[in-house]
């Protein structure tokens, strides 16, 4: 309507002026509402025209939305294992620190798992003393074994040295028995010395093995203790948080509730706009818009991000071809706006609904040396009609409270 008020007053109306005071036709007499078309054709038809054309180049160059919304993430509150709730720390809706408790669950079984696993390793730190008691006890049969052999060893050395020098004199039966104890006491040594390895080797490898896997499944029962307890991820508030003590809970089913981070929603601005303006969307390009849950006011924005594919093309490899048919719906193409000033989407309500205008700016190639006049003519006409949708943009900030509590049936 604002384009059409404009191309009339640039075509009808000059057109009007010139029949009624050039021509000296009266409205009501000579222009009556009969003969309007006629006698203001060359106006109404350069009005259309221009209409159009104007109306084209402006929703063009400077596009606009009504597909905008602050979007924001919110991040399911699930426990990692099944169980039955003991005991709830959040409300329905309250905000929440990074480590907070949200809720607990039935922990006996997790618990007496931990114990046990803390008995295992106080049962094995006492076998470990004990085998380095059964360390010193070897040494000492060691040391016996040792005398016990030398002992031999020199009563036999004696009784051979004395058949030596008188022979008959020992008889050579105590000789032979003297041998035979003496390699008995050898092996006696021999033994107690491989049992003191066998000690060795409980109190230097196989005890510590043992304990080192006792201490992992401490702290595996650990692990699984502190998984009762369902603590928040990151800082934010938990919204429509029914869950109640008895409750039970199932990862694979659904989520216990909702976590929103800080701060979500605050940063950017998503908007859809046509196909036919992916050549138009530029990164940096300067935007508008205005939001139902802050009403009159305009929020000066930039574009940071362009997305460079179409959801609506999008399709999962499956048992079935693509039929081309299924899309009904054009996609659009998505960008990502942000205030151009710090807190400019302060009051702002995520997940509102916005209107979006985008402008092109063609400043650098009109102030490019090479940029021919009639070019530099045409490039400031379409930076110029940015300025019709910014104040298409500012009446409909004015009318949307308007709109949405008195047209709506509110």
């Amino acid at each position: 309507m604002l384009e059409l008020i404009l191309c009339s007053l640039l075509t009808v109306f000059p057109d009007y002026l010139y029949r009624r005071y050039a021509q000296g036709k009266r409205f009501g007499k000579e222009i009556t509402l009969f003969s309007v078309w006629y006698e203001l054709r060359w106006g109404i038809t350069a009005c259309v025209m221009l209409t159009v054309a104007l109306i084209t180049v402006i929703f063009y160059f400077h596009p606009s939305t009504t597909s905008a919304t602050l979007y924001y993430r919110t991040v399911p509150i699930v426990p990692e294992t099944i169980g039955r709730v003991s005991q709830v720390h959040a409300d329905f809706s309250a905000p929440v620190k990074q480590g907070d408790v949200l809720f607990k669950l039935d922990s006996a079984k997790q618990e007496a798992a931990l114990e046990t696993a803390r008995r295992k390793i106080a049962e094995i730190d006492a076998a470990l003393v004990a085998a380095q008691a059964d360390v010193l006890k070897a040494d000492a049969q060691i040391q016996e074994a040792k005398s016990s052999l030398q002992q031999a060893s020199d009563e036999l050395d004696v009784k051979r040295d004395l058949q030596k020098r008188n022979p008959g004199i020992v008889p050579q039966r105590d000789i032979e028995k003297l041998d035979v104890i003496l390699t008995g006491r050898q092996g006696t040594l021999d033994a107690v010395t491989a049992s003191k390895q066998s000690v060795m080797a409980r109190v230097n490898s196989l005890l510590p093995a043992e304990k080192a896997s006792a201490q992992a499944a401490l702290a595996e029962a650990q692990v699984d203790l502190d998984k009762t307890s369902i603590r928040a991820g990151v800082a934010g508030r938990v919204e429509q948080f029914t869950l109640r003590p008895g409750d039970v809970v199932n990862p694979m089913m659904r989520s216990a509730g909702v976590l929103i981070p800080e701060g979500a929603g605050r940063r950017a601005l998503a908007a859809g706009f046509g196909q036919i303006e992916a050549q138009v969307m530029k990164v940096g390009m300067v935007a508008e818009a205005t939001c139902i849950s802050k009403p009159w006011t305009v929020i000066p924005m930039v574009i940071t991000s362009v997305q460079d594919y179409i959801a609506a093309g999008q399709f999962r490899g499956g048992e079935q071809l693509l039929e081309a048919q299924q899309t009904l719906r054009p996609g659009s193409i998505l960008v990502f706006m942000e205030p151009i000033y710090q807190g400019g989407l302060e009051g702002v309500t995520p997940g509102s609904s916005c209107i979006a205008n985008a402008y092109t700016s063609n400043h650098d190639v009109i102030a490019a040396k090479e940029t021919g006049t009639s070019k530099r003519i045409w490039l400031h006409a379409v930076d110029a009609v940015g300025i019709v949708h910014a104040m298409l943009l500012r009446i409909q900030a004015l009318l949307l409270p308007v709109k949405t509590l008195v047209m709506s049936g509110h």
